[in-house]
């Protein structure tokens, strides 16, 4: 989550945190793949389509022998770009690749194709845009921070979409992405720059950047950002993240919009997890109210049923809490054999529509760094990839690659010899007077926002490889 700590410019004084990890872990290395594959093999179904793996070559180490506060105690007064975090704090994923989880729920794209009602679309991309956060929760290792000119690629045929991303910046650190639909149905992109506060006992995470989705069939274009993202208990305790702020999702078409509201934990937690807004049309006139859980599902319903529920709970009128059964998933529209059926603590106001709900995680997610099946399967080498990536794609970064293997003592050689690498790399270019040149995106305007953005340029898949930057 919280991206940005390790840093070119960092002077590596936190070196030795992350020699003492391998001595601290016991782990094997050569442990096999539990779905019985090895890295970098593929199983196929029976009807051709490919299965992505299941699970990690390696679980999870324990972090219960380190604590993110023996790092930052030493750096009280520092900005937190400039410190080095040792691996232990780390998951085995680029953040390019995180990024790529905004894809897990696609599906709510492809509804909002298909919707002929503005209203519906809307109400599917207010989905879509809170199921992008979905995957963070209980999600606290720290993804590795690109390298400059870093690239992850995926293409899903199974789901009907291919992705593109680069790190563009590394002072500010800045992401850019871009995809679309296998069948020219949308495109989807934007560029992220997270700014990291540490207040002592969290660190919060306010992700700038725009946030575009465009709908070709209906010729709509949809703009938002994503809510504030805060890890607590960074000194003591279990740590835990929250998502809080406000999301306005404008729809430069139409002139709807959707306001929704990330609700902070609050005092006794009540509001924890909570997300509550509503859609409006041109004329301000609310016409939607929406409200779940971030963690869980999202409902929407008309102003005036929620209205009057609301005033019957202020009265003490019984509470209706959610419980999966055949009358609610009928109300699906038939879409009920792709959702996975867990208990929720929404309070749920009769007659009111699902519009999305989280995916269960695999059984040995735990073990997993709390990945998602979709996560799982990023970082997958299958078998003739390394011919046909980027030299700059994640998952030829060796230390990402012996984290997931286990390898701990190599994955953290390996991440401070590719630090030190940019470091002498920029040097270079410094001394030299070179300006560094991003390849798959240039900056320039959002169309719909007039809001300075990163655009992708074009043309990475025609796999023209041979001026990209030799950075592992």
């Amino acid at each position: 989550f919280y991206t940005g700590f390790d840093s070119d410019n960092s002077s590596g004084d936190f070196s030795e945190a992350n020699h003492k990890v391998a001595e601290m872990l016991d782990l094997d290395p050569h442990q096999s793949n539990r779905t019985g594959k090895h890295n970098g093999e593929t199983e196929i179904q029976e009807n051709g389509i490919k299965r992505h793996r299941t699970s990690l070559p390696a679980p999870m180490f324990s972090r219960s022998d380190f604590s993110v506060w023996s790092i930052l105690k030493k750096c009280i007064g520092l900005e937190l770009s400039k410190i080095t975090m040792p691996i232990v704090f780390n998951e085995p994923l680029s953040f390019l690749q995180r990024i790529t989880e905004y894809m897990e729920h696609i599906y709510l794209i492809n509804k909002a194709c298909s919707h002929a009602d503005p209203l519906e679309r809307m109400q599917a991309v207010a989905a879509f845009a809170v199921s992008a956060v979905a995957s963070q929760w209980e999600r606290t290792g720290k993804p590795f921070n690109p390298l400059l000119g870093e690239t992850y690629e995926l293409t899903r045929e199974d789901l009907g979409f291919r992705f593109i991303s680069e790190q563009v910046s590394h002072h500010p650190p800045i992401s850019a992405f871009y995809s679309e639909g296998l069948n020219k149905d949308f495109i989807f992109h934007g560029s992220i720059y997270p700014k990291l506060k540490f207040w002592g006992k969290s660190i919060e995470a306010e992700p700038r950047g725009t946030i575009t989705l465009e709908l070709l069939k209906h010729n709509e274009a949809y703009t938002w950002t994503n809510p504030t993202c805060c890890v607590h208990n960074v000194i003591i305790g279990k740590l835990w993240l929250e998502q809080y702020g406000t999301v306005e999702i404008v729809n430069h078409s139409t002139g709807d919009k959707c306001v929704l509201n990330f609700k902070p934990c609050g005092l006794f937690g009540k509001e924890l997890h909570r997300v509550e807004g509503y859609i409006q049309d041109k004329n301000r006139k609310k016409v939607c109210v929406i409200y779940g859980k971030w963690t869980e599902c999202l409902w929407c319903t008309d102003p005036t049923t929620y209205e009057t529920y609301k005033k019957n709970e202020k009265r003490g009128g019984e509470q209706k809490k959610l419980k999966p059964s055949e009358d609610v998933i009928k109300s699906e529209n038939d879409e009920a054999d792709d959702m996975p059926e867990v208990q929720d603590t929404v309070q749920f106001i009769p007659g009111s529509k699902l519009l999305w709900r989280i995916n269960c995680r695999p059984p040995n997610s735990s073990q997993m760094y709390n990945f998602t099946s979709f996560a799982v399967s990023l970082n997958e080498l299958e078998k003739g990839m390394e011919a046909i990536l980027a030299p700059t794609d994640c998952r030829l970064r060796p230390d990402i690659r012996n984290m997931e293997n286990g390898n701990m003592e190599v994955a953290s050689k390996e991440k401070e010899r590719l630090e030190e690498k940019q470091r002498a790399a920029r040097k270079e270019r410094a001394k030299d007077e070179v300006e560094w040149h991003t390849r798959w995106f240039h900056q320039g305007t959002n169309p719909y926002t007039g809001t300075s953005d990163w655009l992708y340029s074009g043309g990475y898949f025609d796999r023209n490889f041979s001026d990209c930057p030799d950075i592992y």
